[in-house]
């Protein structure tokens, strides 16, 4: 078993990372798949989810956990591949990888799971490298955090959100998004869900809208958002998304545009949020396959 488990470990860490991990959502709306149904295929899917698994939790080398219990006919999951930890006074640092399993795209699968690895490598490079320095330095305060959370989870859409936290004096907290096409299994892009180009304008004079009346209704939310032209407050200059702008699709099939901590708002605000309504967009969609 602890073959095998090195065997998978190995898999993750030794694939190169492609640059490019936008797959085309329109060809695979345009291309049909073979669906394969028979019994001898599930019932081998499934053991080898079991196998998978009992290897993972099995072993104290990955210290992980399920981010959910699995359950007949659930077969794509996201699990805790590996925690990296530094818990020594006033330096802290809990780092989760997560891993995606059992995707029929394996390339795919291998691209994701290596890009989650390899980001927070990364971090937990930099992170100790910051509390040696610090360390020299005298001491000081310095934390971390990264985790996972799975925003929708239906027999089309898997929408995964990673966040990091990091802690130096005041707090930033950044939030990234993939969501995968489990039927096409392709992973979908903010641009790939549009015709051209207009549904930037589109999309941003729609939460232009939401910020002033949720101000108004609310006086505890602030944005950085023009309240009218004879607004010359230069910290209110929120203007537009970014044409890759973080996004999910949530279970409602509704197109969720977030913004990470002081990006368009006081940090008191934190990450935001804005659902877009359907009809705002609708004239620009590729197709209704997503977005209802």
């Amino acid at each position: 078993m602890d073959n095998n488990i090195e065997k998978l470990k190995k898999s993750y860490t030794e694939v190169p990372i492609p640059e490019e991990l936008d797959f085309i959502v329109k060809k695979a709306i345009r291309q049909s798949r073979m669906k394969r149904t028979n019994m001898r295929w599930i019932i081998g899917t499934a053991a080898a989810v079991i196998v998978f698994v009992s290897g993972v939790n099995s072993s104290p080398a990955f210290a992980n956990a399920f981010s959910n219990i699995p359950v007949l006919g659930k077969i794509v999951e996201v699990i805790t591949f590996r925690e990296y930890k530094v818990d020594e006074d006033t330096y802290n640092a809990n780092l989760k990888v997560p891993a995606v399993t059992n995707l029929e795209n394996k390339t795919l699968e291998q691209m994701l799971n290596n890009k989650y690895l390899d980001e927070n490598k990364k971090l937990y490079a930099e992170f100790q490298k910051d509390m040696d320095d610090l360390k020299k330095q005298g001491g000081g305060h310095l934390g971390i955090d990264t985790g996972y959370e799975v925003k929708t989870d239906n027999d089309q859409i898997l929408s995964i959100g990673r966040y990091e936290v990091n802690t130096v004096g005041s707090s930033s907290t950044t939030m990234k998004y993939d969501t995968i096409d489990k039927k096409n299994q392709v992973l979908i892009s903010l641009p790939s869900l549009f015709k051209d180009n207009a549904y930037i304008a589109l999309i941003s004079e729609n939460i232009k809208q939401q910020m002033l009346e949720q101000m108004k209704s609310d006086p505890d939310k602030t944005y950085w958002v023009k309240k009218d032209d004879k607004d010359t407050d230069p910290m209110n200059d929120y203007q537009s998304i970014q044409k890759d702008q973080s996004f999910y699709i949530n279970k409602g099939g509704k197109l969720v545009i977030s913004f990470d901590k002081y990006e368009v708002a006081p940090g008191a605000m934190g990450i935001v949020e804005f659902v877009i309504p359907t009809d705002v967009i609708a004239s620009d969609l590729v197709s209704s396959e997503y977005i209802k």
